[in-house]
């Protein structure tokens, strides 16, 4: 009974494997999406629910809707966070922000360290990583071709700064998501990890710099000609898998007005005051209005309102698709409690709330290596962990509410940055692909970008270890709630008070006598 109420999982982890594991789509040949694989998977959860659980079909549609009901605002947050990364990535938005670091000097020294901290900035703005990547590698690649850069590490910097913003990013769809799974404001958890997500930034900044410290020095390199020079069958492919990438690098070559940065501070800036989700994503859309209205980058009301339609129709055409499936799925999981054993198990050997989380995000990495995408662990792990937490834990509302922001922070964190440390992921299939046609000289694996993955290793390794240790409380805002005052294990509480009965008794029977 346990592994059938279990297989549903199972049945998501095999297909999700198949389609994204290149020896297996090999062996099976098929490739199936997130979206069918998630409406699979409510079909079979629906039907392994009226088997064990004697449910009418009204019952188990019942569960699936009620689950959906209370996710509807996070559908609203997706389609303006898309409608804000296309405009901000074709506003000019987010080429300004890739002109201000290129002014920060390119040299064989400084190529993987510029790379980053562009792309993470750039990631964040525009809330894609994959776009993101499109968008820089075929810039920073053949920069660090021309300064005799490391191209393997220039190319694990420019990977680990697309995935910054998908782990942190306002309008970052794993973001929202993996958010709402947790039922968490998303401006919350970006002021939650917020510090923390900085520290591993600079980290990772100075880990590049000194491995690169031995390649040549020297400046001077003319941005917009290496742009010129990018071969056309580079350029080409950009326009099949990334069109607005193309947009991006004429933009950066013709030049935009810095004033185009203004939306961005203007979105970071409402996310840190607390300003609600919805309210912030207008004010940036507001905002990119204005801005490209003055330097002549949106040219009418009407273009920038169809650029609006195109984030709506992007979101509505895959994410929310599988939003809607999902979240039925983890309704009617959660209707015939199928991971209650998961929970009790995780209940059994953990010593603290600590440990407990500490397990929670090692559960969502196995669960990254499992499905070979970040969306589906996302979608799949998120109400396990939830469970798990809720059951086991006791506190003040406040203080749930930490631990419902750290689990959303790990499924995020293990979903992007922990598909860096996965072979077979969806991820790296993207990224060493599209690195090899963007810049065929390079000898770009799997394996060899993990071994460089500076940032990769930093969060994930990071996040587990503050968890565990308790050193979380050093870091501003990032702290787990105080253990026992705030928050307790469940069995650990009864004991707790199961001694002060046996103590009171003991003492009432002392007195007697």
């Amino acid at each position: 009974m346990l592994f059938l109420k279990l297989s549903p999982v199972f049945l998501v982890v095999v297909l999700m494997g198949i389609s994204n594991i290149p020896q297996l789509v090999d062996v099976f040949g098929i490739q199936l999406d997130l979206g069918i694989v998630s409406f699979l998977a409510v079909v079979w959860a629906a039907i392994v629910s009226k088997i064990t659980m004697k449910k009418s079909v009204n019952e188990v549609i019942e569960d699936g809707l009620n689950a959906v009901r209370e996710a509807v605002i996070v559908y609203y947050i997706l389609m303006l966070a898309y409608a804000m990364g296309e405009i901000f990535m074709y506003s000019g938005v987010g080429a300004s922000l890739v002109q201000f670091f290129l002014k920060l000097g390119i040299s064989g020294k400084t190529v993987a360290v510029v790379s980053l901290l562009t792309t993470s900035v750039l990631s964040v703005a525009t809330g894609t990583s994959w776009g993101t990547f499109a968008a820089c590698a075929p810039i920073f690649l053949w920069l660090s071709h021309i300064v005799g850069g490391d191209a393997l590490i220039t190319m694990a910097a420019i990977c680990g700064g697309s995935c910054f913003g998908d782990n942190i990013g306002l309008i970052s769809d794993t973001t929202v998501v993996s958010s709402a799974m947790q039922d968490v404001e998303v401006v919350h958890r970006v002021r939650h990890q917020g510090v923390w997500s900085l520290l591993c930034l600079v980290a990772s900044s100075v880990v590049f710099y000194l491995v690169s410290l031995h390649l040549p020095g020297g400046e001077g390199v003319d941005v917009a000609a290496s742009i010129q020079n990018i071969p056309q069958n580079v350029m080409e492919v950009l326009a099949v898998e990334r069109p607005g990438a193309v947009v991006l690098l004429e933009q950066i070559q013709s030049g935009v007005s810095y004033l185009m940065t203004i939306p961005v501070f203007v979105v970071i800036g409402t996310a840190i005051a607390g300003i609600p989700t919805i309210l912030c994503l207008l004010l940036g859309l507001l905002s990119s209005y204005i801005c490209g209205s003055i330097t002549g980058t949106i040219s009418s009301f009407g273009v920038f309102l169809d650029h609006i339609l195109a984030g709506f129709c992007d979101a509505g055409s895959w994410i929310i698709v599988i939003g809607l499936w999902i979240v039925a799925f983890g309704g009617i999981m959660k209707g015939m409690k199928a991971f209650d054993p998961i929970a009790h198990f995780m209940a059994r050997i953990s010593k603290s709330v600590k440990q407990l989380m500490f397990y929670n995000g090692v559960l969502t990495l196995i669960g990254t290596a499992s499905l070979a995408d970040d969306m589906a662990e996302i979608v799949t792990i998120s109400p396990i962990i939830r469970q798990i937490t809720e059951e086991n834990v006791e506190g003040d509302e406040k203080a749930m509410y930490k631990l419902a922001l750290r689990n959303s922070a790990f499924a995020d964190a293990m979903a992007v940055f922990g598909s860096q440390l996965v072979p077979w992921h969806v991820y790296m299939s993207y990224f060493v692909g599209l690195g090899l046609a963007i810049y065929p000289l390079g000898e770009f694996t799997a394996l060899k970008i993990i071994g460089r993955h500076y940032m990769a290793w930093i969060v994930v390794g990071s996040m587990l270890l503050l968890t565990l240790t308790g050193l979380d409380r050093f870091i501003p805002l990032f702290a787990l709630p105080k253990e026992p005052e705030e928050v307790r294990l469940v069995k650990n509480k009864k004991d707790h008070s199961d001694g002060n009965n046996q103590g009171a008794q003991q003492e009432t029977e002392g007195t007697v006598s």
